[in-house]
């Protein structure tokens, strides 16, 4: 598991750390989000500071909706979704990887959903993220 950065509260992450941080995975960070604001529409974003163990995260919202938490990490990203019952039955009938649906269908469920995280290294993990997304714009 890698480990969290940006631990600082006082200090919000910015672009040209961030850019440093991910390493060529900012690359695979951009893409998503070029693929959003094509494909999906417009999201704003906001740094929230949650806790001094996570540090920074990156919360998209489309509309008011959460569509997902970005967590960076060095040279990785992670992004983490909370899907109802109708986005994880539309994931049990995909074609996403197999570990990927078990670990959604295994977590546990809250009152906003199933929470679930993809860590985001290679351009493979970015279509999983895509496929993902339009599960969950359209669930």
């Amino acid at each position: 598991m890698p480990e969290y950065i940006f631990l600082d509260k006082s200090k919000q992450p910015q672009e040209k750390k961030l850019k440093q941080t991910l390493g060529s995975t900012f690359d695979l960070w951009q893409e998503i989000k070029t693929f959003i604001k094509s494909e999906i529409g417009e999201t704003s974003e906001e740094w929230k500071f949650y806790m001094k163990k996570t540090g920074w995260q990156l919360k998209t919202l489309l509309k008011k909706r959460n569509l997902f938490f970005f967590t960076p990490f060095e040279n990785c990203f992670r992004i983490t979704f909370v899907f109802g019952d109708k986005a994880v039955t539309e994931v049990q009938k995909s074609d996403l990887p197999k570990n990927l649906v078990d670990e959604l269908v295994s977590a546990k469920k809250y009152m906003e959903g199933r929470g679930f995280s993809v860590d985001v290294k290679s351009p493979n993990d970015v279509e999983v993220i895509k496929k993902l997304l339009f599960i969950k714009v359209n669930n």
